[in-house]
């Protein structure tokens, strides 16, 4: 009985982990395919068939109704607490956002998959390169990555991590090639830079952000102002995350 509370429990938050939602995902993918090399472009195509990267990029938030999937559920995110880097916190043993993501790219860079798992392997690693880089997916393990954090959302019952996954994207009605396009100005410098960073580096950063999304008024009522001081961050984010994913897959299929 109680280690079907537990699943429980780890289903019911996990459920509210969903990354960036449907439209942040796609950003991400779609900013991806538009710095990808012409080899690896090619060489994805192969793998994916008629589907895109920005399509793909929700299919591990499909699966999680899939009990076949139940093991992936801790791979969304990582316990990080403060003061503390990755090596020194406490591993989950069914892993987390920054061991799969490692692996993923190690077996994908190794080569030899059968197609099937090298699909499933490019799925995860769209959604997962996305996971990382919304920051409430490095929590501190205090309040389960701000689902415990109840809040309003423009006068709607939410928690803290939606607004993040979705509720700040979605307020600006736009499609994900909308906000894509709308982004996607990074110079050459930039791209160098960010591509240049390890799996680690990527969740450090969204840990520098915790002051900022904590940073809200007593009665946490959100809206127009939390979206605008924290408006600039998703971008940069959801950005960072489409440039990175491109040169992942430069690296693996481009050479």
């Amino acid at each position: 009985m109680t280690k079907i509370l537990v699943f429980l429990l780890c289903l019911a938050i996990s459920g509210e982990t969903l990354g960036w939602g449907q439209t942040g995902h796609r950003v991400v993918g779609h900013i991806a395919e538009q710095h990808l090399s012409k080899k690896a472009k090619k060489r994805l195509k192969r793998v994916l068939g008629n589907e895109s990267l920005a399509m793909v990029s929700v299919w591990m938030d499909d699966v999680r109704s899939d009990t076949a999937y139940h093991y992936t559920h801790t791979w969304h995110w990582v316990t990080i607490p403060d003061g503390m880097t990755y090596e020194e916190s406490t591993k989950n043993e069914q892993g987390d956002v920054i061991a799969t993501l490692n692996r993923i790219i190690a077996e994908l860079k190794t080569g030899g998959l059968a197609k099937e798992k090298e699909l499933e392997n490019i799925k995860i690693l769209v959604h997962l390169v996305g996971d990382i880089h919304q920051p409430l997916h490095v929590g501190t393990g205090l309040d389960a990555g701000g689902n415990q954090v109840k809040v309003k959302w423009f006068r709607e019952d939410s928690n803290l991590h939606r607004v993040w996954d979705s509720g700040m994207i979605d307020s600006q009605k736009l499609s994900f090639t909308e906000l894509a396009q709308s982004i996607d100005h990074a110079n050459k410098t930039e791209i160098a830079q960010w591509q240049n960073t390890s799996v680690q580096e990527w969740a450090y950063e969204s840990m520098t952000y915790r002051k900022q999304v904590y940073n809200f008024p007593e009665n946490r009522d959100l809206g127009f102002k939390y979206r605008y001081r924290n408006w600039a961050t998703v971008q940069k984010r959801l950005l960072q995350a489409g440039i990175r994913l491109a040169g992942i897959f430069n690296d693996i299929y481009g050479r």
